[in-house]
């Protein structure tokens, strides 16, 4: 390769920029009218992107249990606007059926048990659920035509933890301590032999044009509204607060990577897109992918609960769990550069921010919000945060090109800043 002289400014590199997916992501023109099917869609986070892609104009179908009592399926009556399929991803040939019948373009697998400590406790359930279920969505996947792109949804505990003060890169080693951990780094695998033995990867240097592009997704701890799992912080937080009572913890100083819901799922969308053409050859983007939040918004359990106390405006009581305790990590970090350098994704909502969000949803279930929503509805807040929130990711994705384009090396900082300012006037 000829060097390249960094003296003469008509010789200097281009700075590289990312693909511009996020405007895409976030519009009806891409959406409008695809057939998306979920697994997962009654869980937490299944349900965000359910809604969100409904209000988009995709015609949105889904696998999973029933939904939790309460849930943010029910709440926002998610019902009316998903073909919503009760069942388990254990049961292959239910899958399979399921799938063929509603034909999707765009498959996103989010269905797992998600929980570290109830993975001790039904170990087995944990790897059917998360292994063999992804192998049979996978295998359902082969033998229907209409199937483009998928994204699998794992986790940032798939890497092997070795409790280092950076973050995780995708090209790093899986493993995992607990059974859940573990189960996530072998649902990794599945789709990485799926991938190259049957899809993205069968064309390279084949020539064979292969149909499905296959994606893996590794996000951190996510907060928002509509969680109402147990065993994980904010949503007891939220019921400990609005009962009154004492809120147990286990790790006080566990460091884990805090985001806002919408946050990965716009992730999650971006990905779709590239996986689905808009970028071009689709083939460089069915890999793996870190979706996390900025360096400084990764903080320990007692930084998030005392920014939950400051923001809901009560002190909860809080009592560390005694005796001996089950294996978890105390630091977890990603490192999230792939996503944002080639897919031009970033976190948008800081850490104090996501949990204003998630504050006052659970005010609004609560019926203790009146500021907006006096009758507690709770689809329209949900769709008004997505809004806001969408609003939001497009503003900083502008701003971050405006520099991007200002930051030749013939260009001075000082000259960018000023060319800057007056374009935003």
């Amino acid at each position: 390769m000829q060097a390249t002289s960094i003296n003469k400014a008509s010789s200097a590199p281009e700075v590289p920029r990312p693909l511009d997916l996020l405007p895409l992501a976030l519009s009806s023109s891409f959406w409008k009218g695809k057939r998306v099917f979920i697994t997962g869609h009654t869980g937490f986070k299944g349900s965000w992107l359910s809604l969100w892609l409904s209000e988009l104009g995709a015609s949105v179908s889904g696998l999973a249990l029933e939904p939790t009592t309460p849930s943010f399926f029910d709440l926002t009556n998610l019902s009316e606007r998903v073909s919503s399929h009760l069942g388990d991803i254990r049961d292959a040939a239910l899958v399979d059926k399921i799938l063929q019948a509603e034909e999707p373009e765009i498959v996103f697998h989010l269905a797992a048990q998600p929980l570290v400590r109830l993975s001790y406790r039904e170990p087995l359930s944990t790897w059917a659920t998360n292994v063999m279920g992804t192998a049979h969505v996978l295998e359902a996947v082969r033998s229907c035509p209409s199937v483009r792109s998928v994204v699998v949804v794992t986790s940032d505990k798939c890497y092997l933890n070795q409790e280092r003060l950076w973050g995780y890169r995708e090209d790093e080693h899986l493993g995992g301590h607990d059974p859940y951990s573990a189960s996530k780094g072998a649902t990794e695998l599945v789709a990485a032999s799926y991938r190259k033995s049957f899809f993205s990867e069968i064309s390279k240097g084949s020539g064979a044009q292969s149909p499905v592009m296959l994606a893996t997704a590794r996000a951190g701890n996510v907060i928002g509204g509509g969680d109402f799992a147990d065993d994980r912080l904010l949503p007891d937080a939220a019921r400990a607060a609005l009962r009154g009572k004492a809120l147990t913890i286990r790790s006080p100083q566990a460091i884990r990577p805090w985001q806002f819901v919408l946050e990965p799922l716009l992730g999650y969308m971006q990905l779709a897109c590239a996986l689905n053409g808009a970028a071009g050859d689709p083939l460089p983007f069915a890999e793996a992918w870190n979706f996390g939040p900025r360096g400084e918004d990764e903080a320990t359990v007692a930084e998030v609960l005392s920014l939950w106390n400051s923001t809901w405006s009560s002190s909860l009581n809080i009592e560390v769990e005694d005796g001996p305790k089950v294996h978890e990590a105390s630091i977890l970090r990603l490192d999230s550069s792939k996503a944002r350098h080639r897919l031009g994704w970033d976190a948008t909502l800081s850490l104090h921010q996501a949990i204003a969000e998630t504050v006052r949803w659970y005010k609004a279930w609560a019926k203790k919000y009146d500021a907006v929503q006096e009758q507690g509805d709770l689809l329209a807040l949900s769709i008004a945060q997505i809004s806001s929130f969408s609003k939001c990711a497009a503003l900083q994705h502008s701003r971050r090109n405006d520099r991007l384009a200002l930051t030749p090396l013939d260009v001075s900082s000082s000259e960018a800043q000023a060319t800057l300012e007056q374009r935003r006037a």
